[in-house]
């Protein structure tokens, strides 16, 4: 029962973040999907730990991660992980500075993935991930820095630009 807890605290802690103080339509559009993405996988992944897996909470989740595929094929969108996999070995201090779950997911050399929409950190590891894992992506997410490097003419955006045009 613990656990359950721990995690539904976690749920709360990111239902509790606000971006009311930042344009999300300012920022750069592939970097916004991939934001909002990353909050959905959390929020999924969160939800399995916390409740039923067949709970409304996670079928409405469910079914937005399983809209969210056909989104992920549009424009550049899909180099996205390249995007990653190029900025750590052209841009390492820029890698480091990412939220740790897109170094991890979007890293080749990384176990980490998406498997039906939970974060997976170890593919043969059986054990939950632990709840201060979420809370310190969470935290990474929304801290300032971060989110002013995903507006349209900031530091990820250019990086990601500068890459759009040179692997056109």
């Amino acid at each position: 029962m613990q656990r359950e807890n721990e995690y539904v605290a976690i749920l709360q802690h990111l239902y509790q973040k606000s971006l009311i103080l930042q344009d999300i339509g300012l920022f750069h559009p592939v970097l916004k999907f991939y934001f909002i993405d990353s909050l959905a996988h959390l929020d999924y992944t969160l939800g399995t730990y916390a409740y039923n897996i067949q709970s409304p909470k996670n079928i409405m989740a469910g079914e937005y991660l399983r809209w969210r595929i056909d989104e992920e094929k549009k424009g550049d969108r899909p180099r996205f992980g390249a995007f990653i996999e190029w900025l750590k070995v052209e841009h390492p201090e820029s890698f480091e500075k990412l939220p740790t779950l897109w170094q991890m997911i979007y890293d080749s050399a990384d176990p980490a993935h998406y498997r039906s929409f939970r974060i997976i950190l170890n593919p043969d590891s059986k054990a939950p991930i632990p709840a201060r894992f979420f809370r310190d992506a969470i935290e990474e997410f929304f801290g300032k820095a971060f989110l002013k490097s995903l507006y349209d003419e900031a530091s990820l955006s250019t990086l990601l630009n500068e890459f759009l045009t040179r692997t056109g």
